[in-house]
């Protein structure tokens, strides 16, 4: 049919799929903590050999599955450590939940590999198919575009083409040099001159000349409260003590302060008395905070903004919510399967909030507010009322653990910026809190698992970038063209087949 359908040699389709798993873990080198960039090219190249080697979709599936399982599997290995908080009642859960997401995650991958040698094996086929399932990914079942291959870019000069192209673009792009790379310089060496370039921009790291900033400061709160010890009684008013100092600390006041994510252990309704010893500490200065609140839709994960007389005013509640962990998706289905840890969660679940707002901050200009989860989704991020002057995400990373996850989250808030061309004030619990500026380069953090503050003057923001007024629409039309092109093909192959048989026959 093409040149897909040659065969594998000798090597059977369980060892194929054996050094496809492999090479997809090389791609998880390319992120936190390894921070190789270069690595992201294994399986992605890797993929477009596995492709010409599959002889029929279903072999194809089942090297993309392969692949993707190597490359998730690994780069989501710190998927475990949110099951080690409450390690008695959850902890047996954590080797099931690598491998099911693994295996949920690299169906994507296959689906497109498949799909790819079912319509004609092309390499552009599957270019296309593989940035249309990294874009369903960020999308569907309220979508998990965590770990997406232009993740490993940001320390990157071709890392900034998130700002033209934003992650489903950069994806395209990055999927049709590498098919390039593997299927033309036997024809036309000067067609391998891109990936070459490509791969200059990957081992090119950017300048550290930091954009400009405004007169504004601003002070992230980091106190360091362990997960299995942030909810525990004897240890409450510690955290609370040491955020409230690090507040009122120093003899500049700043402009802005901001502490992480559920940083305090209350319900709002209930949180005055703390509420005034917060505005006493920051002398006049604004704080934002999260902490969770009740009604009678349930109760939510949100965060408040205190003047300097400790009175709430302004409030956000997070609408992007983590399955599994801050709801529970199904819980009748998992009541009749007799699992209780999971089923007994959907009591004490999150409502979702109505949606992005923007928080007004006076002489600083005004916030897009990301409570954790919330900065992974880009277009989320694009959804906001009007442009804001920064974006400022609250986080408990302690969930994540003290490893990579906390790191690949940075990774993506980095990825907000860029796309955005707006700068990121991040408070973390754990950690890491940072100033991040347009390009996504941190002007300054504080390290994982340490208690501090931290006090830097806000960036400027950037203009509006490419992708900030597009957002995904354009790559949306561009991927759904290319797999109509892919059928078509695939119809006008098989008519053809079918005409020259019948003129055989007769």
């Amino acid at each position: 049919m093409t040149q897909a359908a040659a065969p594998a040699g000798a090597v059977p389709a369980w060892g194929v799929a054996f050094f496809a798993a492999l090479a997809g873990a090389c791609g998880a080198l390319g992120h936190p903590p390894f921070d190789l960039p270069m690595a992201i090219a294994v399986p992605m190249i890797a993929g477009f050999v596995f492709l010409y080697m599959a002889r029929t979709p279903r072999q194809a599936l089942f090297y993309g599955w392969a692949l993707g399982f190597g490359y998730f599997g690994l780069t989501l290995s710190w998927i475990t450590e949110p099951f080690q908080v409450d390690a008695a009642e959850t902890g047996w859960m954590a080797p099931f939940a690598v491998v099911l997401l693994a295996l949920l995650l690299g169906a994507f991958w296959a689906a497109a590999m498949s799909f790819a040698r079912w319509a004609g094996g092309r390499p552009w086929m599957l270019a296309v198919a593989w940035a249309g399932a990294e874009l369903l990914r960020a999308y569907v079942f309220t979508g998990f575009p965590w770990a997406a291959p232009p993740q490993t870019l940001v320390d990157t000069l071709a890392g900034q083409g998130l700002a033209w192209l934003g992650p489903h673009g950069l994806m395209l792009t990055m999927c049709a040099v590498c098919a390039i790379a593997v299927t033309r310089p036997v024809r036309a060496p000067w067609a391998a001159i891109p990936a070459v370039l490509l791969g200059a921009l990957l081992l090119r790291p950017l300048e550290t000349v930091l954009s400009p900033v405004t007169d504004h400061t601003v002070r992230l709160i980091q106190p360091n409260a362990p997960q299995h010890e942030k909810w525990d009684p004897e240890k409450i008013p510690v955290f609370v003590n040491r955020q409230i100092e690090f507040t009122g600390a120093g003899d500049t006041v700043p402009d802005l302060i901001v502490w992480p994510e559920t940083a305090l252990p209350y319900l709002q309704e209930y949180a005055q008395p703390v509420f005034d010893a917060i505005g006493a500490a920051a002398r006049g200065a604004p704080v934002a905070l999260g902490i969770q609140r009740a009604d009678d839709a349930g109760y939510y994960n949100g965060l408040v903004v205190l003047d300097g007389a400790g009175q709430v005013t302004q409030s956000y509640d997070k609408h992007h919510l983590v399955p599994f962990g801050e709801y529970m998706p199904f819980p009748a289905l998992f009541r009749s399967l007799g699992i209780k840890a999971l089923a007994d969660r959907a009591d004490g679940g999150y409502a979702a909030g109505p949606g992005p707002r923007l928080l007004d901050f006076g002489a600083l200009g005004t916030a897009l507010p990301l409570i954790c989860y919330e900065a992974v989704f880009a277009h989320d991020v694009g959804r906001a009322p009007q442009r804001p002057a920064f974006l400022m995400q609250l986080t408990n990373d302690a969930w994540f653990g003290m490893r990579s996850g906390p790191q690949q989250h940075l990774a993506q808030a980095r990825m907000r910026a860029i796309e955005q061309g707006l700068p990121m004030i991040r408070a973390a619990n754990t950690g890491i809190s940072a100033v991040i500026d347009p390009r996504g380069r941190i002007v300054s953090a504080l390290p994982l698992n340490t208690a501090g503050y931290l006090d830097e003057r806000l960036p400027a923001a950037a203009p509006p970038t490419l992708y900030a007024r597009t957002g995904d629409l354009p790559w949306v039309l561009l991927i759904l063209a290319g797999l109509v092109a892919s059928v078509l093909r695939r119809a006008r192959f098989r008519r053809t087949h079918a005409i020259d048989a019948g003129e055989t026959g007769a």
